[in-house]
């Protein structure tokens, strides 16, 4: 068994009400800390189990099982370079330099706010780039690829409501 660190975003409960805490823990997310930003609650869990798919996929069951729905989940898939640094546990520099071509080419190319000084990049497809160079492990590839397929998932189920 690991540890594994995740965010869920939900909706659907009364943020003012004194039982939507109480409902997140009775269904079993008591290894979250539980606050409400934004206009959603967001569910900061540290879960304990076999794979990062079965903490995750077993926290969205209780989420729902709270009544709340699942808008989505954290760790985001788009990242700044600031953000891949942190994520990769690289310098600052570093993906800085491979953006630019610097240190190797075939840097994937942003996807999102092409034209600002903070491109976005897909999470995915940068994990599998920076595990090819030997910077990151298999499992953070397999989570960036489990997070993304998860977060389409509920964006089609979201977008057919």
């Amino acid at each position: 068994m690991a540890e594994f660190e995740f965010s869920i975003i939900a909706s659907g409960l009364e943020p003012d009400s004194d039982t939507a805490i109480d409902r997140f823990f009775e269904a079993g997310c008591d290894d979250a800390t539980i606050a409400f930003t934004r206009g959603v609650f967001v569910l900061a869990f540290c879960r304990t189990a076999a794979s990062f798919e079965d903490a995750v996929t077993s926290a969205i069951a209780q989420v729902r099982e709270a009544g709340a729905r699942v808008e989505r989940i954290e760790p985001d898939c788009l990242v700044s370079l600031a953000e891949i640094a942190e994520r990769a546990g690289l310098s600052r520099a570093a993906p800085s330099l491979y953006a630019q071509g610097k240190r190797g080419s075939g840097f994937p190319r942003p996807v999102a706010r092409f034209t600002t000084s903070s491109p976005l990049y897909d999470w995915h497809e940068v994990a599998l780039w920076l595990h090819d160079k030997g910077d990151v492990d298999a499992s953070m590839v397999e989570q960036a690829v489990f997070i993304k397929a998860i977060n389409e998932s509920l964006g089609k189920a979201l977008a057919a409501q």
